[in-house]
């Protein structure tokens, strides 16, 4: 599925680096920060996900022959052309962990490259990190709320096209225990889960033969969709007289499946005759528009539901549907750059940096990050990056570093990890954040804060330019 060229760009980014080819800026480095401005659906933090699909990505990133022939039909030069030929991305990436947890504001990643490098890659990488950290959010969330039971991806056909692939990457990574998108199953090594859909039940003349055929075509892992026709009074008693034949051969059914109506009544009485009829070991299974606040309330009221299967709420991001990272720069030109707006938020930060989590003598987290000038090791005092006179002491904490040195001269640097690994990452950073930013409601805010150096320094840019003009 990583069949991408360096085509895979936005026309501005080729314009420009044509640009800064002419006018011979193509060996000044830059350095841009990755960021985003606000947290997705109204919570207390995100999961950064997608950084190793980055990673393989750009270390592989050319332009084909065919890519130059399109290119300059599009009007671009020839001697622009034949740089691009030989182009690789030769830069240095550092970046948070995949899987860590991540707050808005701070650079959560951070390129260093000749500008045109920089600038050619910015489209892909915010492509891919804005859509899987959304993802890897909303699934999080979703297994908070869900506790024990188990969570299934059912969004591949719903999702935007084959977005779809990389959001089951990043469900995974939030917290889903498997798929049923079969691709992404053997891509990445998800568990595969799956049931049957109405039309099985609908081919049949009758739903027990379509229950028994289906026991017996498929006795592993069997899941019988019990709400074609009559939840109560056809579907579950049909399943339970396939599970008493299954049975009689040795096998057991693992579990029926309710699609509609109201699901915490219909799983409890379902939960009756299933257990009435011995069935204590056959699991209920829910889908039907599921997320985190519908979960939340089925289990609030008890509903006796092992298996939640969630579709197009989690793939598409609800309500939220993008994550509005930004790739802002802070050097070029061997000067610290910014940019200055009327709105102080996207005012950015300049120089390359560093990001440091506070913990205290015991390891834990004290609910705040510092950025920091890139030599800084030890901060004193942090400054609200747009609240000048909020400060705090920090010098008795641990600064554990957060920005990681992740690719150099196109080289990956870090080991490759399977999604469970990086899911059991994800798992104990998010047990690492205090409750309170956890809570499903009105979550705290999560501190980010800047050092006096970097402060000083953002300030004399404001300073200067106002000046200038």
């Amino acid at each position: 599925m990583h069949n991408f060229t360096a085509t895979y760009t936005d026309q501005y980014q080729l314009a420009m680096a044509q640009v800064y080819f002419k006018n011979g800026q193509k060996d000044n480095t830059a350095i841009f920060d990755y960021s985003f401005r606000k947290l997705p659906f109204n919570g207390g933090y995100a999961i950064f996900s997608g950084l190793e699909d980055l990673l393989e990505i750009i270390s592989e990133l050319r332009f084909s022959e065919k890519d130059l022939e399109f290119l300059k039909t599009q009007g671009f030069d020839n001697d622009f052309l034949q740089y691009l030929k030989e182009f690789r991305f030769r830069g240095t990436i550092y970046s948070s962990a995949e899987g860590d947890v991540i707050f808005p504001t701070r650079p959560v990643l951070q390129v260093e490259a000749n500008i045109i490098e920089a600038q050619i890659i910015e489209t892909i990488l915010l492509n891919l990190l804005n859509f899987q950290t959304l993802v890897a959010t909303k699934a999080s969330r979703i297994r908070l709320v869900a506790g024990e039971s188990q969570l299934l991806d059912f969004g591949l056909r719903r999702a935007q096209a084959t977005g779809g692939y990389f959001a089951t990457r990043a469900a995974l990574i939030g917290g889903f225990n498997g798929t049923s998108n079969v691709i992404a199953g053997k891509n990445f090594d998800i568990p595969l889960s799956g049931t049957m859909a109405h039309s099985f039940v609908q081919s049949y003349d009758d739903e027990l033969t379509a229950f028994r055929e289906f026991a017996e075509g498929r006795p592993e892992k069997c899941v019988l969709l019990v709400d074609t026709y009559n939840t109560l009074k056809s579907g579950v008693p049909n399943a339970i007289r396939v599970a008493k034949e299954m049975e009689e051969r040795g096998e057991q059914l693992l579990a029926i499946r309710l699609d509609s109506g109201d699901l915490a009544y219909l799983a409890r009485e379902s939960r009756k005759l299933l257990d009435d009829a011995g069935l204590a070991y056959v699991k209920i299974a829910a889908s039907n528009q599921l997320d985190e606040y519908v979960i939340k309330s089925l289990l609030e009221q008890e509903a006796p539901i092992d298996i939640f299967g969630v579709g197009t709420n989690l793939v598409t991001g609800d309500p939220d549907g993008a994550l509005d990272g930004v790739y802002k720069l802070a050097w070029a030109g061997g000067k610290p750059r910014i940019k200055i707006s009327e709105s102080i938020i996207k005012i950015t930060l300049p120089h390359k940096k560093q990001v440091f989590r506070l913990k205290d003598d015991n390891g834990n987290c004290i609910g705040a990050d510092v950025v920091g000038m890139f030599n800084e090791e030890k901060i004193e005092e942090m400054y609200h990056p747009f609240e000048p006179y909020k400060t705090m002491k920090i010098s008795s904490y641990l600064h554990e570093p957060l920005l990681k040195k992740v690719l150099e001269d196109g080289e990956v640097l870090i080991p490759k990890r399977n999604l469970k690994e990086i899911a059991e990452y994800s798992a104990k950073r998010l047990a690492e954040l205090p409750k309170e930013y956890k809570r499903f409601n009105n979550p705290h805010i999560y501190k980010i804060g800047i050092s006096k150096e970097l402060k000083e320094e953002r300030d004399l840019l404001i300073k200067n330019f106002k000046n200038s003009i």
